[in-house]
């Protein structure tokens, strides 16, 4: 909608001084280099910090009214509602009213049917809405064509999932991955945002200074598209680097995945000890964190908190973010952490089977785990280790099942291990100490002027101790 002239007065003054570094918007970042930008570009950022603040999903705590349109017999179209519900409340907004509409398909005008564009109309208004949310991704003109009707902002889920992710991303690499998100959905989208951006539509007699404001915008926006993208590639050659230094120290990598809200840093912080970010909303945390594991008696692990999945996960995150969810396809074993509490929890696997298999990672060895185990009935128990024998059943808040996770890590872990022979000089017992953590000694025998091993080790470990190894009852030459 148009925004009145005194706001957009407002919003420029707010969003130059953030650029300046004046000022902070209260409850959003904005793009994290805008204050370390040379000073000859610094009218650039200011146009993008502009832009962001016209374009703020939730400006202030706002009345929302959410809208749904059940037009696919997969989909559980009900439980996709009440995680918008949710959503909106992570990102500030308080609910005031939802409506779920039916229709064969949607329009191309304006998604829902003329009649259910009314109703919603109806319903909004009267409860002092200012704020739209539709439970899909709309394109630009629907999006347009709806806030022209309603005469109210109007945006769908994949936006505000961008904009919860912009709020809890907090290390630099996630803040440029959620800032290209962002600006890569909204680039399409410029267009129609109200006179706070000074545009002009298309036609007759609208052409001239603001189609050419519009193409300045999107200029400016392409060219900070291109700088994130060459900074995500410069993060991602140091994270394959520091991929390389941790390969060259042969501990196995377990990474903890599954749906957002299922408890992945709570079981983190249950398994290691380590502080962790620990919160009862969606998306809590987004940026990796690996901590190393002691598995009984002294075998060292890496174990791996990754971003959450959801429902119609926004494909622009997940272009983004698959530098950090390569962490997921390089692991030597996933921990699918599922939410048992929750009521559509075998909607929520199928989701995270659906991505993962986008990732290439669908076959990687994995154990399921079954957490909040604490908030379901004894009846609920017995069923899940009935449909799935292998799996885990715990609770990082209460520790049940902790011990039992452990030992199914280490039998996992396990099957991956190559028996070989080793001999060792006795002025090497730090190699044996190295062994112990990473793998077993099965047997050994101590010689007149050496020991000699019979041990099952990781095959990365192997790698490290070729020149001891035994064949056929000779050591290996250098």
């Amino acid at each position: 909608m148009t925004c009145h002239p005194a706001v957009a007065a407002l919003a420029l003054s707010v969003a130059s001084k953030t650029a300046k570094g004046l000022i902070s918007a209260p409850g959003r970042q904005f793009p994290p280099a805008v204050s370390k930008q040379q000073p000859s570009r610094e009218d650039d950022w200011m146009h993008i910090a502009t832009i962001w603040e016209a374009l703020l999903v939730l400006r202030q705590p706002e009345g929302v009214f959410l809208a749904g349109l059940a037009y696919s017999a997969e989909e559980n179209i009900e439980e996709s509602m009440q995680e918008l519900d949710r959503l909106t409340v992570t990102a500030g907004g308080a609910v005031l009213g939802k409506h779920l509409f039916k229709r064969i398909h949607p329009t191309a005008a304006t998604f829902f049917g003329p009649g259910q564009v009314e109703e919603i109309r109806r319903q909004a208004g009267p409860l002092g809405a200012d704020l739209v949310i539709v439970d899909h991704e709309l394109k630009p003109g629907q999006q347009r064509n709806l806030e022209k009707i309603l005469g109210v902002r109007v945006i769908d889920r994949t936006q505000l999932i961008l904009d919860i992710f912009a709020r809890r991303a907090k290390t630099h690499e996630g803040k440029i991955q959620v800032e290209l998100a962002q600006l890569t959905y909204l680039l399409p989208r410029l267009i129609g945002k109200g006179g706070e951006l000074s545009r002009l539509g298309g036609g007759i007699g609208t052409r001239g200074p603001g189609e050419t404001k519009l193409e300045d915008d999107r200029r400016r926006l392409r060219t900070r598209i291109a700088l994130l993208k060459r900074q995500l590639e410069t993060v991602k050659k140091t994270r394959a680097l520091h991929r390389q230094d941790r390969e060259a120290v042969p501990l196995s990598l377990v990474s903890l995945m599954g749906y957002t809200n299922a408890g992945k840093s709570a079981l983190l912080r249950a398994l290691t000890g380590a502080a962790a970010f620990v919160e009862d909303k969606l998306f809590a945390t987004l940026d990796l964190s690996t901590r190393k594991m002691v598995l009984p008696p002294s075998q060292e692990i890496l174990l791996t908190d990754t971003v959450g999945f959801i429902r119609r996960l926004p494909h622009h995150l997940v272009a983004a973010f698959r530098g950090t969810l390569e962490e997921i396809v390089s692991a030597d074993l996933l921990l699918q952490v599922v939410d048992s509490s929750h009521p559509d929890w075998q909607g929520q696997i199928k989701v995270v089977s659906q991505v993962l298999a986008e990732l290439g990672a669908a076959d990687k060895p994995q154990i399921m785990v079954f957490n909040k185990t604490d908030l379901i009935s004894r009846a609920m128990h017995h069923r899940l280790r009935h449909q799935f024998p292998g799996a885990v059943l715990v609770s990082a808040l209460t520790r049940e099942g902790l011990e039992q996770l452990v030992e199914t890590l280490k039998i996992k872990l396990a099957e991956t291990w190559q028996r070989i022979h080793l001999r060792l000089q006795y002025d090497e017992s730090d190699l044996r100490a190295l062994i112990l953590k990473r793998g077993r000694v099965i047997r050994e025998k101590y010689g007149a002027q050496d020991l000699s091993l019979v041990v099952e080790l990781p095959p990365k470990t192997i790698g490290q101790l070729q020149r001891w190894r035994q064949e056929k009852g000779r050591r290996q030459k250098e």
